[in-house]
This record gives C-alpha cells, structure tokens and sequence, in this order.
C-alpha cells in the first residue's frame, strides 16, 4: 500500500464485505474458513428481524443519494413521506442522504417512526440525522430483504441503478406471486415514462413479460397523488 496514503484514502481502498463476499472463492482467509462467513451475515438477518419485527404497516421511499435539499425532487420526497406519515404509514428508506434523507425529513415532520437502512459504502455513507431507528448493513442483499419485507409498498423517485435493483426487484417479486397487494409507485412521470413505454411496447410485446405485468407500475406526479393511490390500494 502506498506510504504516502491517508488514513481516510486507506480505509476507502480497504474492500467492503460484500466485496469480500464476491471474491474469487477461497479455501481460507486468515486461517478462517470462507463458510463461516454465513455467521456474519446470519447476524445482519437477526438484527434486522429483531429491530423492525414491530414497526407496523411501513412504506419504502427509493430514489437518488445525490438529489439535493434545494431540488424540486426532494422537496416532493419530504411531502410524500410527510402525507403518508399523516395516513398511518412508517417510512422506511436506504438512511443515506438525497431522496432517502428527504422520505425521514418528511416522517419526522409527520411524527411517524421514520426509518434508515444504510449500507456499508467505501466512501462512508453516513445515515442521515432524520431517523428514530437506524441500522447499517454490510451486505446489500441482507438490507435489501428489509427493505422490502417490513414495507406494505414502494415510492420510487428518481435514482440510478441502485434505484433501478429495488424497482425491478420488487417487479419481479409481485410477478412471480411471492408479494401481494403491494403498490409500486413511480414519482415523476417526465423520468419514468420513457422506461415504463418501453415495458409496455417492446418488453410486452416481445413476449418477455405478460401484458397484465405492466400494470405492477403507477405514475404519479404529486405527493397527494401518491399518498391516495397508496391508501386506496392498502385500504
């Protein structure tokens, strides 16, 4: 390693876990064997099961970590999770900054338990200070399971390819029978309505999904919109 390193450069050129975990398979590490691994993420499944076991109906807010406070999209995030805070929802988001610090915002604003998964990152993703209840995870398919079974539904804002995972993830769950009556709301008809047209002409029609499937995907263009669509189909 380079001498000349920072402490902080050194720790960011350090391997996340799920870095690790995608490794090449080895034999060994340090005289450990590689299975043993499963205890480590055994613990993050515990811990999450333990801490959110009772948190009660919850809606998950996605969207981009790099959206700002003075952008139109978060301050639309903070409404949002503010209205559905009012109808008797906990928000659940990723705890990182951006969309995700804007859906706590809004929660705490409507006195709901407002909620952050974060994720280990190499550039230290801090959870924002908006939560009652945060857990960081070391692996993202451990967080992503909890993301998405303590919630009754999505508000998806707009985001990149992390956003894009949960999305389809949740698509593919609804479509396969493993999630039932769970809304899926895309905020922002101007950023998803290019992704949704080619669902519905060319995925569709290709035979790759079946046609009902595109109905899994709501637009919406404002808070109230969302907080109705949600209730009514939670109702």
């Amino acid at each position: 390693m380079n001498e000349k390193q920072s402490p902080r450069d050194k720790i960011l050129n350090q391997p996340t876990e799920d870095e690790k975990l995608l490794a090449a398979p080895a034999r060994e590490a340090f005289g450990i064997p590689e299975s043993w691994r499963v205890f480590r993420i055994m613990s993050e499944f515990v811990e999450g099961f333990d801490s959110l076991a009772d948190i009660g109906p919850a809606i998950t807010l996605f969207g981009s970590a790099r959206t700002a406070p003075d952008h139109p999209e978060y301050r639309a995030a903070v409404e949002t999770a503010r209205l559905l805070g009012e109808a008797g929802f906990a928000i659940i988001t990723g705890g990182g900054p951006g969309i995700m610090q804007a859906g706590n915002e809004g929660a705490k604003q409507a006195g709901a338990l407002s909620i952050g998964l974060n994720i280990e990152l190499p550039h230290e993703q801090k959870a924002n200070p908006h939560t009652d209840l945060s857990i960081t995870f070391r692996y993202f398919f451990s967080r992503k399971t909890m993301l998405v079974k303590y919630a009754c539904g999505y508000v998806i804002f707009p985001g990149g390819f992390g956003t894009m995972d949960e999305l389809f993830e949740a698509c593919t769950l609804i479509q396969t029978g493993k999630l039932h009556s769970f809304p899926v709301v895309l905020f922002g008809t101007a950023y998803w309505a290019g992704l949704v047209d080619w669902v519905k002409n060319t995925m569709a029609p290709a035979g790759k999904i079946s046609p009902g499937d595109v109905e899994l995907l709501r637009l919406c263009d404002t808070p109230g919109e969302a907080r109705d669509f949600i209730v009514e189909r939670l109702g």
